[in-house]
């Protein structure tokens, strides 16, 4: 499946109330609550799938864990793919602006440390 028509099924889910405001649809920030908020939630459930791993399988990923983060990261993905597509951006080209970021840091030596900027 290509990121484009990942992007477009997932959107066909979207199915969570945006807030009204006086008889009107919110715009600006209020739109992308639900989809943050659950970007959030959504991450801390693959870390803890992690941790839960550390502490109950002394550290390694069994295969019942393995489909349990994929899962996760499915649900990652899914809000990831919402907020870009709020955002009117192609995952697409998300995906290669990371790729550019990272080749670039990669060449000039900067791919450890930290800073957006660097």
């Amino acid at each position: 499946m290509t990121s484009a028509l990942y992007q477009e099924k997932a959107h066909e889910f979207a199915d969570y109330p945006v807030p009204v405001n006086e008889g009107k649809t919110a715009t600006a920030l209020m739109r992308y609550t639900y989809p943050v908020m659950g970007l959030c939630e959504e991450a801390g459930e693959v870390a803890g799938k992690f941790a839960k791993a550390l502490r109950d399988d002394e550290g390694f990923i069994t295969p019942e864990r393995k489909e349990q983060i994929t899962k996760e990261l499915g649900d990652v993905l899914w809000m990831v793919a919402e907020i870009a597509t709020l955002l009117n951006v192609p995952l697409g080209d998300i995906m290669e602006q990371n790729i550019e970021k990272l080749e670039s840091r990669r060449s000039r030596g900067v791919i450890h440390g930290s800073g957006d900027n660097r």
